[in-house]
């Protein structure tokens, strides 16, 4: 009993860990990039692939910013499936009952 009301929360915790840890990684991918081409550590050819790669990052993240959205609105619509879900099989469960008497 207790091993069901603990996977409840499964999906919903295991969605939010993962944006949240690509949003992480994309961050640190920047900042590591942008380290190396700020430090002048880099050859001039060097500084161009580092500069190409940052330009590739930014792109992408605006592509991904612009499908948000649609994104939200498609996670947010298979939630509300999985609580009707919930609720039928709840409601199923307490019907079981049949009221009985003294």
């Amino acid at each position: 009993m207790m091993q069901k009301h603990a996977k409840k929360g499964g999906v919903v915790t295991s969605t939010v860990i993962g944006v949240g840890m690509l949003i992480v990684s994309t961050i640190l991918i920047l900042v590591v990039v942008s380290t190396l081409n700020d430090a002048n550590l880099l050859s001039g050819d060097e500084k161009q692939t580092v500069g190409n790669l940052t330009s590739n990052f930014t792109d992408g993240i605006d592509e991904v910013a612009r499908k948000i959205p649609t994104i939200l609105l498609i996670v947010a619509v298979v939630f509300l499936f999985g609580a009707l879900v919930l609720l039928i099989r709840s409601a199923r469960g307490l019907q079981g009952g049949g009221g009985g008497g003294l």
